[in-house]
């Protein structure tokens, strides 16, 4: 039995699994850990503990199932959030804790600095994509600018998978759809780094080396094979962000095909002909050499569920807490009666890249419930994500096939009312587990042994969420963009 591990890093949670060369989950772990909000705007990990001690939680409890040995895994392939800022010492050692991807928004006085220094469409051109809090470039200028004594003795910038591989591998290895993140630090014309753009940022010795997502970084060596419990000499990919994994494990292989990702938060990739000029999007080279991504990204989805069921179900137990909120909410017209709901809790990544946004329920009367409530932070994430669907369209960039995945998938109201606000029907797959069924494709791609279009057999698609009732929501969606306008400006007064 030849088997693939793919280990995906999330925002709350990381997942395992082992797969067959047939595509069969033969097993699969999960490990818990948190999201650290150690002030309003900012969002950490711990890499040693919630990245490399979760991969060794779920690896060990993966090999310890019944009739799996360690010399079966023929490959390993990690994918994480990203892109992450963590700066290591010369031996690889975390100096700090890692800033998250754009849901951090410490470094947006950089992002101002240095997009006056070098210019909104000079920027544009050489990186593909506007500086924005999803921006990892600035986090490192922020890094120098607050925290020089911490700065000076950086060795090497990473993210979640290049650190994972380095632990591995002993390898320092970035792939080059994660390192398009690392803007205005790479070109992705060139697909190489460049640090002319904003000298003083970083070094050119301080960033990974650049390789394809496929590709094998190394092997697992002894000290890594003692702690995880793999095989020394066991292949290591280059590894991915886990949006991209994701997008893979559903059948996103040509122009055309969208991932709309139902996770902490909803991000959307589509694979386009060629190069999307769009400040309002996000490009970056896709997995394979020669291929294109447009990527969309709200601060904030399915974190909201959680936050609502924590403030406003606290008394019902965690096993049932969802469950009657959706059926409180099932039970409330489309539309929630004429209340909307700002889904801006951290302010908001794509279209608007506002950090100062802020999320509002609009529209409440005594007659309005929890149910009510709960429906309109779903329809409103909905909403919000049809904002970027026809941001899409109008790049010329609108999809011919939306594949949806992640947790949320399991929403039927979130479902609808995304397909019923975009006017777009979405394909479930068989397999919703997500990035980490992608890592173990990409590992067995990476061993040569199938084709990137061999994913449709893998994982068939199983079912279609269509395109409803769009009257209630048509109504509610230019009522949605206009509250955001015009709050927008209270919303920067209060900070």
């Amino acid at each position: 039995m030849t088997l693939t591990l793919g280990v995906d890093i999330g925002t709350y949670e990381t997942k395992g699994v082992l797969v067959n060369a047939a595509g069969v989950i033969v097993a699969q772990a999960r490990a818990q850990h948190e999201m650290i909000v150690p002030r309003p705007g900012w969002a950490e990990h711990r890499a040693e503990e919630d990245w490399w001690g979760d991969f060794v939680t779920v690896t060990r409890v993966l090999l310890a199932r019944p009739g799996i040995n360690s010399c079966d895994v023929a490959a390993v392939a990690v994918s994480g959030i990203g892109p992450c800022m963590l700066p290591v010492d010369a031996d690889g050692t975390p100096l700090m804790n890692a800033v998250l991807y754009g849901v951090d928004t410490r470094a947006m006085a950089q992002v101002a600095a240095l997009t006056r220094q070098i210019g909104a469409e000079v920027i544009l051109e050489h990186c593909g994509t506007a500086l924005t809090s999803q921006s990892v470039g600035p986090k490192i200028l922020w890094l120098k600018e607050e925290h020089p004594e911490i700065f000076v003795r950086m060795a090497k910038v990473l993210t979640s998978t290049s650190f994972l591989v380095h632990r591995l591998t002993g390898e320092y290895v970035i792939d080059h759809h994660t390192a398009a993140g690392f803007q205005p630090l790479y070109d992705v014309d060139r697909c190489d780094w460049c640090c002319d753009l904003a000298g003083g940022i970083a070094d050119l010795e301080h960033l990974p080396r650049l390789l394809w997502t496929s590709q094998i970084a190394g092997r697992v060596t002894a000290a890594a094979a003692k702690v995880t419990g793999l095989a020394e000499g066991t292949a290591v990919t280059a590894g991915t962000i886990d949006a991209a994994a994701e997008a893979l494990s559903v059948g996103v292989t040509r122009p055309g095909d969208m991932m709309m990702m139902y996770g902490s938060t909803i991000f959307i990739i589509t694979l386009t002909r060629a190069r999307v000029r769009d400040a309002r999007l996000w490009y970056a080279p896709w997995l394979f050499e020669g291929q294109h991504a447009s990527m969309a990204g709200l601060a904030t989805s399915g974190t909201l569920t959680h936050w609502f069921r924590d403030q406003f179900a606290r008394e019902l137990p965690r096993d049932v807490a969802f469950s009657r909120l959706l059926a409180e909410a099932e039970a409330v017209p489309a539309g929630a009666e004429g209340l909307l709901f700002l889904p801006y809790f951290s302010g908001e990544r794509t279209p608007i890249h506002d950090p100062l946004a802020k999320g509002a329920f609009f529209g409440l009367n005594l007659t309005h419930t929890r149910g009510h409530l709960f429906r309109a932070v779903l329809e409103g994430i909905a909403m919000g994500t049809a904002h970027v669907t026809d941001t899409f369209a109008a790049a010329g960039a609108a999809p011919s096939r939306v594949l949806a995945v992640g947790g949320g998938v399991q929403n039927a109201i979130w479902l609808r009312a995304t397909s019923d606000a975009t006017g777009l029907p979405q394909k479930v797959c068989a397999v919703t587990t997500g990035a980490s069924y992608g890592d173990a494709f990409l590992a067995r791609l990476a061993m040569g042994e199938a084709s990137v279009h061999d994913i449709a057999a893998w994982n068939p698609v199983a079912r279609e969420v269509k395109v409803g009732d769009r009257a209630a929501l048509g109504r509610a969606y230019p009522l949605f963009r206009r509250l955001y306008e015009q709050t927008k400006d209270i919303a920067r007064e209060l900070g």
